[in-house]
């Protein structure tokens, strides 16, 4: 939000029009402190000097277990001194004048984030609790509350609120949500009349409405067999919409150049007077630093912003809390994964994603999207953009896929119904006798299965499932009509685990995916020892037609097999 902050002054504020500039406040436990994600923030804060950041850290010692000492020695206020934040200590959490001279410093830091080292007691006043982790997660008690209301002199009432407490805070909202609301309108129409076109972007952004126009950079692929990275196709489609909606932005963990999340032709976000860019830059570079950039993003969102992150797919592990977040406060962040499979090839089973669809998709709210070509990642984006209260993963291969003939095969629109029947052989309203059912660059495997099914004279329905989620969401009569209850022979394909299938794929279907880790070899080989083939796929399909599904093979059965054939990858 502090980011926001300054983008927002870089890119709107005018000499006598000062529209935005607001400070960010953040209360820090010890627990806080510990975490990595707080090392991370806290870094990235002091190099972009966000003196606008102010974090209020409750030193009471206390964690759950007990006092700090037990895990953590550190001299944590001499970390953040490194990190580049301007220290204050305020040695009485009750010394309000001490506290107030903490908040005025921080005011007057022009280059530096502040943090506020607060000394304070858990359970001030407490006779047995003060200064004890079990006032920290179990309630005191009648008798204890009692006993502390006695020592602070307060009367031994429930849910007491003095009349001059509430008159205070109702002057406070007065004053901040009426009187500075109705200052800052004011000054707004005043920017509107004398900035027209920039009024007019500032006012389509916080309302989320999108810019007129905002789709008219976009084009469609033509048909191409070599084709490209969906990581590249993506790419162009991402810059396309940036040239049309102003306050899209964002960046990745350091994988910009193998992520290609890079808007073109667009400054860096940095420091006023860095030789690489300024604050109203659009191009962020969080780091390697997934768990931060995650919660950066939602923080943009609720300011506003557009935000895009992007790393690979096996690092989303790292971010999945900021992205479970997303979901829960559904802010509209758009996270990018690159190279998600095991079509990675060389790179190995470290970073070859095998459970992370699965476990994105089980987060509930979240959107994911695995397109299979250009031109199912161009409606992709037309699809996410209009989204205002939905988080959305992207999901990108790194090896080249072919760009459909869409005169062949069925519109890449289809993806606004998260799935859609790409071919079929079936006639005059016949079911047909095997459903294919496949997502990104397996969709390709599935075409040529598809093909050679087809020329056997098989009734093949073939479907492309660039997101199961958005699908689930259409009405049971376009469900029924992809995927007809009387065609139970049905083949899922994905370089994945089934979990995310069964639904789709019932009793009698089965699943040609992976059950166990990937190889570190050429991608081609790698594919053809995992069984991610059109062999394969055509076996399994023969197998659901006839009624016998394979099943599910163990993780130790594929390496008993694999060390029965000696192989050597």
């Amino acid at each position: 939000m502090a980011i926001a902050s300054k983008w927002l002054a870089a890119r709107f504020n005018k000499p006598d029009m000062k529209l935005f500039g607001f400070d960010v406040f953040a209360l820090a436990s010890d627990g806080d402190m510990q975490e990595g994600l707080s090392s991370e923030a806290a870094s990235l804060a002091g190099h972009l000097k966000l003196n606008n950041l102010c974090w209020i850290w409750d030193n009471n010692q206390i964690t759950i277990e007990g006092n700090v000492a037990w895990a953590m020695s550190e001299d944590l206020p001499t970390r953040f001194i490194a990190y580049g934040w301007n220290v204050l200590r305020v040695g009485d959490a009750n010394d309000v004048e001490a506290l107030t001279r903490a908040f005025l410093s921080f005011r007057r830091e022009q280059e530096r984030p502040t943090l506020i080292v607060v000394d304070s007691h858990i359970a001030w006043g407490a006779p047995t609790k003060q200064d004890s982790f079990h006032a920290h997660g179990t309630p005191l008690g009648d008798k204890e509350v009692t006993a502390t209301k006695h020592i602070y002199d307060w009367p031994d009432e429930k849910f007491l609120v003095p009349e001059e407490v509430k008159k205070h805070f109702r002057i406070q909202m007065a004053e901040q949500g009426g009187v500075s609301r109705k200052e800052w309108d004011k000054m707004f129409a005043t920017f509107q009349n004398t900035y027209p076109e920039e009024g007019k972007i500032l006012q389509d952004m916080i309302s989320g409405k999108l810019p007129e126009g905002w789709d008219s950079y976009c084009k469609p692929f033509p048909a191409d067999a070599k084709g490209l990275a969906t990581r590249q196709s993506s790419s162009e489609c991402l810059n396309f919409i940036g040239k049309g909606v102003p306050w899209l932005l964002g960046g990745s963990a350091d994988l910009a150049t193998s992520c290609l999340t890079t808007l073109k032709g667009m400054d860096d976000f940095m420091p006023p007077g860095s030789q690489w860019g300024q604050y109203a830059g659009r191009n962020l570079h969080f780091g390697i630093r997934e768990h931060a950039m995650g919660s950066i993003m939602n923080g943009l969102a609720l300011c506003k912003l557009r935000p895009f992150g992007a790393t690979f797919l096996v690092f989303s592990d790292y971010m999945r809390p900021p992205i479970r977040l997303s979901a829960i406060m559904e802010t509209p962040c758009i996270f990018v994964f690159t190279h998600d499979s095991i079509g990675v090839g060389e790179d190995g089973p470290t970073h070859q994603p095998v459970e992370h669809l699965g476990s994105l998709r089980s987060i509930p709210g979240l959107a994911v999207f695995r397109p299979c070509d250009a031109n199912e990642c161009l409606e992709m984006w037309k699809f996410i953009m209009p989204l205002q209260d939905q988080p959305v993963a992207i999901i990108l291969s790194r090896q080249a896929l072919p760009t459909l003939d869409r005169q062949t095969f069925a519109s890449a629109e289809g993806v606004h119904k998260g799935g859609y029947i790409l071919a079929d052989t079936s006639t005059n309203g016949a079911a047909p006798e095997v459903i294919l059912m496949s997502t990104g660059s397996e969709v390709h495997l599935m075409v040529q299965a598809h093909q050679e099914l087809a020329a056997s004279g098989v009734k093949v329905r073939s479907v492309s499932f660039p997101s199961l989620e958005i699908f689930k969401q259409q009405s049971q009569e376009y469900i029924d009509a992809v995927l007809p209850n009387a065609c139970r022979a049905r083949v899922s394909i994905e370089a994945s685990r089934r979990d995310s299938w069964g639904s789709l794929l019932g009793l009698d279907g089965e699943h040609v995916g992976m059950i166990t880790f990937g190889l570190s070899a050429p991608i081609k080989k790698v594919q053809a020892e995992l069984g991610m083939t059109v062999e394969a796929v055509m076996a399994a399909a023969r197998r659901v037609m006839s009624g016998n599904p394979r099943k599910i093979s163990s993780r130790a059965q594929v390496l008993k097999s694999w060390k029965k054939r000696k192989l050597s990858v």
